[in-house]
């Protein structure tokens, strides 16, 4: 088991590295797309960058660098239990420490969906998806949204009745994420416009 651990974290790690997006940009637009929005080498900005010509795939290539490993390792190399700790949380390092671009990653939320896909099936990312959406609705900051975001997720695995190897792998991804989105995270949320006009109105 701990052979198995080993090879599948660093597999994680690998392929959670690889920035997909910064190549398809770099490939089918002769750019960099650190040169737009928030400077990420992330899907968002290959979408900014290309428009969802590019954006897609590089969306499916990110969340995919996080399932596939973990969907492989517990499914296939019978990786289980606290073992799936390291395996789940090296794609989502992978991503935000990228070696391939001098340890400066993306921001890891397409890797954080897969992850959970290959933990939970569709539970996990459906209540991610559900809960940012939820969040995005009233607020505008996006690193605040991901944060509730998260948050979401951590309530329904308590409801759930989730594992505890599984909130302790959601603390992790939090911390990185938290991390990635530090320079966000200094600005306050900020309501969007119409619900400062409903709250003003009562």
């Amino acid at each position: 088991m701990v052979q198995m651990t080993a090879l599948w974290t660093g597999v994680g790690f690998l392929l959670g590295a690889m920035p997909f997006s910064y190549w398809l940009g770099r490939l089918f637009l002769h750019t960099d797309i650190r040169a737009y929005g928030d400077g990420n080498p992330g899907a968002a900005n290959a979408w900014r960058a290309g428009k969802w010509q590019v954006g897609l795939p590089a969306l499916l290539l990110d969340y995919l660098k996080g399932a596939v490993p973990v969907s492989l390792a517990q499914g296939q190399a019978g990786v289980s239990g606290w073992a799936l700790l390291p395996v789940a949380l090296a794609p989502v390092l992978g991503h935000a420490l990228s070696p391939f671009l001098r340890f400066k990653g993306g921001k890891a939320v397409a890797a954080t969906f897969g992850i959970w896909t290959g933990l939970t099936l569709w539970e996990g990312p459906v209540a991610l998806g559900l809960s940012l959406g939820f969040f995005h609705r009233f607020q505008v900051i996006d690193a605040w949204t991901v944060m509730m975001g998260m948050s979401g997720l951590f309530g329904y695995l308590l409801l759930r009745g989730m594992a505890s190897y599984l909130l302790v792998i959601w603390a992790g991804n939090m911390l990185i994420l938290v991390w990635k989105h530090r320079a966000e995270l200094h600005q306050r949320p900020q309501l969007r416009p119409w619900v400062r006009h409903l709250l003003q109105r009562g």
